[in-house]
């Protein structure tokens, strides 16, 4: 389908997509790789009169070094954030979780940032960000804030971002000794969405399991932690028991949704399936 007609700028700075966005308020749409915003266009269930490119913005991509934490361009592309050393080093979940995001085109449009705006419950990325306590920076009329993960994503499609405010950053701390990732999930076909995914992230100590950070994937209206399996999993001796018991829990406190792709209780068993596999990889058992 064609969309309707709109005008378009591709601002050269932060400030000026700022102004150009809070002048035109909710008749405007942010374009950053545009993986999410052209088919709703094309369908025409968005009739924006103003679409703002991101993409003549230089400094929104790249990834930098930010002593305890990288901080990661939110116009920095699947595919850079794949191959990029800093992420693999320090956030290798991300990397891991990136590189199953839909196929290799996606990947070199789609960008980190436009992920975590469009605050797709089904998206593999939201939960990431959530598992590794990460910091979304925007900027608006107001200036900057930063808004931690756990608070970003407020309902379906939603996030805590105000009128006017643009994602322009991410700042995920480094992991440190002891720590391991591992992401784990199903879809029903390639380069579909997923019918349920998990983002751990673990720390051993001593022969248990001292941490557990587990973000779940299309289990709700917005990416949710496990917090039951997690306050399990706290001290616990790092044996696949001891794992399995608290990957159990994994669904308490979810609203997991039935559509075309998996009934709910369906969701729940294989969260729970997902959650055990990936505790065990990331702490190494």
């Amino acid at each position: 389908m064609i969309p309707a007609s709109f005008d378009y700028i591709k601002p050269s700075s932060i400030e000026e997509a700022v102004q150009a966005y809070a002048a035109a308020g909710e008749d405007a749409k942010i374009l950053a790789g545009g993986q999410s915003l052209l088919p709703i266009l094309r369908l025409r269930l968005a009739y924006p009169e103003l679409v703002i490119d991101l993409g003549g913005i230089a400094e929104l991509s790249g990834v930098t070094d930010d002593g305890d934490g990288i901080v990661i361009g939110a116009m920095t592309t699947h595919a850079d954030i794949i191959a990029d050393e800093l992420v693999t080093r320090h956030a290798p979940l991300i990397a891991q979780a990136t590189e199953t995001v839909a196929d290799r085109q996606v990947r070199h449009r789609g960008t980190f940032g436009g992920s975590l705006a469009h605050a797709d419950p089904a998206g593999d990325l939201p939960a990431v960000a959530l598992a590794l306590d990460a910091e979304l920076r925007v900027h608006g009329p107001n200036g900057q804030r930063s808004i931690a993960a756990q608070d970003f994503f407020l309902d379906y499609l939603t996030t805590a971002m105000e009128p006017g405010e643009i994602l322009t950053a991410i700042r995920v701390p480094k992991l440190g000794e002891g720590w391991s990732t591992h992401y784990e999930k199903v879809n029903r076909v390639a380069q579909a969405w997923s019918i349920v995914a998990v983002a751990a992230a673990v720390r051993r100590s001593d022969g248990a399991i001292a941490e557990a950070r587990i973000g779940l994937t299309n289990m709700g209206a917005t990416p949710l932690r496990a917090s039951a399996t997690e306050q399990a999993l706290a001290g616990a001796p790092a044996t696949a028991e001891s794992v399995a018991s608290a990957s159990a829990s994994a669904a308490e406190g979810t609203s997991a949704p039935s559509d075309l792709s998996a009934k709910a209780d369906y969701r729940e068993h294989l969260v729970t399936v997902l959650t055990r596999r990936a505790v065990l990889h990331a702490a190494g058992i």
